[in-house]
């Protein structure tokens, strides 16, 4: 009784927020106008016909979308033929989504987690196995799942500290949509006993997807001439977040010349513009990587900063840099996604913060692919000491942490084939 209430409550509350949220994907549609298209698909309405019995795989963003990239290999491997459903919840997620889509498969928004938005959403597509990525617990949309008979697969499956005691405040809510997964795959251990703590049933650990992320070799291969090009050290602040940029420009400017480039990239798009302005009056060379084409022009080389303002080029700035600062982890954000740019080689600082990553950040450590700092300031003076001995020898620090990246990266690879075959396993079930 107390569990319906509480549902209740919420599916009330997600239709009286409804014309703020559309309020709000109209705003975000101003700077990125994917966010203003097929908006019938978050109400769960949708136009043509579906094709039934796909595996359905819900990336919400570039991130998760990333990770899906290698279940999804897997899967076309382990089950030739396979058509997908793919569902996503920001534009550089369904942006990055449509790279991954073969002829026969199905690419929309996730419906809005109302009642009626994900009943119509399943009874239009009959997914016949659906696939859940890392913390994408909504409440409505696994209730119905359950009721709907679509086993239900939380790939990826990582909960923070934080998180946990977040869910226990709203156990009569997510209670019910936990007990609706058919199974639970966890990044490590850790995340597994937190999973479990919290009443998640059926729980393995099969290691973290991200681990299975390819560098684009063509991309790698840029970034490395351009590093040729500059003949000067780079330090990269990969996937900064709101409040990270200012200190760090302001502890740059500080530092002893002549200082190693700076290259920002960014998490959100939106933010190109404003963290361009943020160095402009820091620093009297700035130049943006959307003016350089191919190659970064004379003018360019011998800039302050860079604004890596593009999408889908992190392995070319892992490439290119000497060092990383990772972006979200000098906040109290958590930290982004680190495996990636070990995945290129890249040695990596890490701040206070990585509560979101906290297993793969320790192994990093432990590994001697990264290091921690207290805060941006340290960050600043750290890299630039790291990186002003000759990359090209290996018995330097940052040349010992670039080789001890990229065998981080390939001891932890395996969990996109331990999860399509879960993924393929319930498939076979449903089609017996």
């Amino acid at each position: 009784m107390k569990d319906s209430i509480a549902r209740g409550s919420y599916s009330w509350l997600l239709r009286l927020l409804a014309p703020a949220y559309f309020a709000r994907l109209w705003w975000r549609g101003s700077r990125e106008p994917l966010y203003r298209s097929a908006w019938d698909e978050r109400l769960g309405l949708f136009e043509g016909r579906s094709e039934p019995g796909r595996v359905w795989i819900h990336a919400v963003s570039l991130g998760e979308t990333r990770a899906a990239k290698a279940l999804i290999d897997a899967l076309r491997r382990q089950v030739p033929g396979v058509r997908l459903l793919l569902t996503h919840g920001t534009a550089t997620g369904r942006e990055a989504g449509r790279a991954l889509l073969q002829p026969g498969d199905t690419q929309v928004w996730l419906p809005y987690d109302t009642p009626g938005s994900v009943r119509r959403f399943l009874r239009r597509h009959k997914p016949a196995v659906g696939v859940l990525m890392e913390t994408e617990i909504w409440p409505n949309l696994l209730v119905a799942t359950h009721e709907a008979g679509v086993p239900m697969v939380l790939a990826n499956a990582r909960l923070s500290e934080k998180s946990m005691a977040k869910g226990r405040r709203l156990k009569s809510l997510l209670g019910p949509a936990l007990s609706g997964l058919t199974r639970t795959l966890a990044q490590t251990e850790a995340d597994a006993g937190r999973l479990r703590a919290s009443g998640v049933q059926r729980v393995q650990v099969l290691g973290n997807l991200k681990f299975d992320m390819a560098p684009d070799p063509a991309l790698l291969a840029r970034g490395h001439e351009w590093r040729a090009l500059l003949q000067r050290p780079v330090v990269l602040m990969a996937s900064s977040r709101e409040g990270e940029e200012a200190p760090l420009l302001q502890a740059w400017a500080g530092l002893t010349l002549p200082r190693p480039l700076l290259l920002i990239v960014p998490r959100h798009p939106q933010r190109f513009d404003e963290v361009a302005v943020l160095a402009a009056q820091a620093m009297p060379q700035v130049r943006r990587r959307s003016t350089f084409g191919d190659a970064p022009p004379p003018a360019a080389l011998a800039a302050d900063v860079w604004i890596g303002d593009s999408l889908g080029e992190m392995p070319l700035y892992y490439a290119l840099a000497d060092l990383a600062l990772l972006g979200g982890s000098f906040a109290p954000l958590g930290g982004q996604n680190l495996i990636e740019a070990a995945a290129c080689g890249c040695p990596l600082l890490l701040g206070p913060h990585t509560f979101n990553f906290a297993a793969a950040a320790l192994d990093a450590i432990a590994g001697g692919a990264a290091l921690r700092v207290a805060d941006l300031a340290s960050a600043a003076q750290q890299a630039a000491v790291l990186v002003a001995s000759p990359p090209q020898s290996q018995m330097t620090q940052i040349g010992q942490m670039a080789q001890q990246a990229l065998a981080f990266a390939g001891a932890h690879r395996g969990a996109a084939e331990r999860t399509a075959l879960e993924v393929a396993a319930l498939l076979a079930e449903r089609r017996r």
